[in-house]
């Protein structure tokens, strides 16, 4: 059978490939520890901080602009062959909620601030992540349910590599959850 993908696609597809399977791999021999009292204690604390920024206007209109436009035809791939400086990435970044969630990250507890749509795409960063789609992770599936959430264990973050717990939150709207935040408490 012969394929009607285009060369591009073929070497985008390869190469998002490769990183997801180099993801898992890390993820494989990554260290993953258990979490101790104090840093739960923290991690608790900063999954209600998390709730009460997802609850900020600006999060929330950002959210809903997102849900109203779609990814504009971004998807992983084409999201993997960006740059840091490109457009689109620095867009979500100087965005009025991407500036907010610069302002927020400045707490060196965290190492990320990522808002994202009710399809897992990105809405709004503080940085660039590794994906920019999430909707199969753990960390969009379960708040998208309505209630934060944060693994049960310590181990280096996939973007920044800082040992770290992830945790993210509802993006709610009428009582209704329309997006998430997640981020990652920082063990230092």
């Amino acid at each position: 059978m012969k394929s009607t993908a285009s060369p591009q696609h073929a070497v985008r597809t390869m190469a998002f490939l490769a990183l997801l399977g180099s993801s898992a791999l890390f993820a494989a021999v990554a260290q993953a520890d258990p979490i101790p009292p104090g840093m739960q204690a923290k991690v608790e604390h900063y999954k209600q901080k998390l709730a009460e920024w997802a609850a900020n206007p600006v999060i929330i209109a950002a959210v809903k602009e997102a849900n109203a436009k779609g990814p504009g035809g971004m998807d992983n791939g084409v999201w993997n062959d960006l740059n840091d400086n490109d457009p689109k990435v620095k867009a979500l970044q100087t965005s009025a909620a991407g500036k907010q969630l610069s302002k927020w990250e400045a707490d060196k507890n965290i190492s990320k601030l990522y808002v994202r749509d009710d399809k897992g795409n990105l809405a709004a960063s503080s940085n660039k992540p590794l994906l920019f789609n999430n909707f199969t992770r753990p960390q969009f599936t379960n708040p998208f349910k309505g209630k934060a959430w944060s693994a049960n264990e310590m181990k280096p973050d996939p973007t920044t590599q800082v040992m770290s717990v992830q945790i993210a939150v509802p993006v709610m709207d009428g009582g209704k959850p329309i997006g998430v935040m997640n981020s990652s408490v920082s063990a230092k």
